[in-house]
């Protein structure tokens, strides 16, 4: 029986830690100090190590991480540094007895990586709880293609970004669909998880289905929303485009 720790770090990220009660997986680990003292209070032994894209927030303790283990596996994009398994999309990784279909999501970095082994979904910065990335490299149309890939999953999967956004994302997603009592529930929900220091995620691709707006662009509400911030057709990449435009700035 595997378990699932989001280890906080930094202001706002986690690293996620798969684990039994002898090893785990850590996926993206932006500072090795705050794992090694998780993986030293509970015994485990580090297998292998899954990066979704190359910002330092991820992948910073790589280094630390790789030097105390040699031969450690290392999987991720080719130009992390740190990374020995270099990935493209459409591989399989296994870690723990589990087999991770690698997914190919650009849109946040041109060579960005999901990871996916029912139930979890290991997505970076594409997929967040009620948003989605910033387009530092990516277009519109890729973003919206890889969305599209990731929403596509059981309903059930567990979402497992990488950054604590989603009061700040819900708020956002109030403004484009002030109409879904979903999002207002979830609101609530939320907010009186992070009132008791809890994280809000992972969160379930139902959820994110029925309250993301970039997940939504075929909805009526986010497409109105989208064509007064200046899309300038129904399409899903230009509904996206217009909505993270407006994100970027709200």
């Amino acid at each position: 029986m595997l378990a699932l720790t989001p280890l906080p770090i930094f202001d706002d990220n986690y690293i996620w830690v798969l684990h039994d009660d002898r090893h785990a997986l850590a996926v993206d680990p932006g500072l090795a100090a705050p794992l090694e003292r998780f993986l030293a209070g509970r015994g485990l032994q580090l297998a292998a190590l899954l990066v979704t894209h190359h910002h330092h927030d991820h992948t910073g303790g790589l280094a630390g991480l790789v030097a105390a283990r040699p031969g450690l596996p290392v999987y991720g994009p080719a130009r992390v540094a740190g990374v020995n398994r270099p990935l493209t999309g459409g591989e399989t990784v296994t870690a723990l007895g589990r087999d991770f279909d690698v997914l190919a999501v650009p849109g946040h970095t041109l060579d960005h990586l999901a990871y996916h082994a029912a139930p979890w979904l290991f997505c970076g910065d594409t997929l967040f709880a009620a948003g989605c990335g910033r387009l530092f490299e990516g277009t519109p149309a890729q973003m919206h293609a890889s969305l599209s890939r990731l929403a596509a999953l059981p309903g059930d999967t567990l979402v497992c970004c990488t950054h604590e956004y989603t009061l700040s994302n819900l708020k956002f997603a109030r403004a484009v669909e002030p109409g879904n009592a979903d999002l207002r529930e979830r609101e609530t929900v939320e907010q009186a998880r992070r009132a008791r220091g809890l994280p809000t995620l992972p969160s379930s691709m139902a959820l994110e289905r029925a309250t993301n707006p970039y997940l939504r662009c075929a909805e009526p509400g986010v497409i109105g929303a989208a064509r007064h911030h200046g899309a300038i057709d129904d399409t899903g990449e230009e509904v996206l485009a217009a909505i993270r435009r407006w994100k970027d700035t709200f």
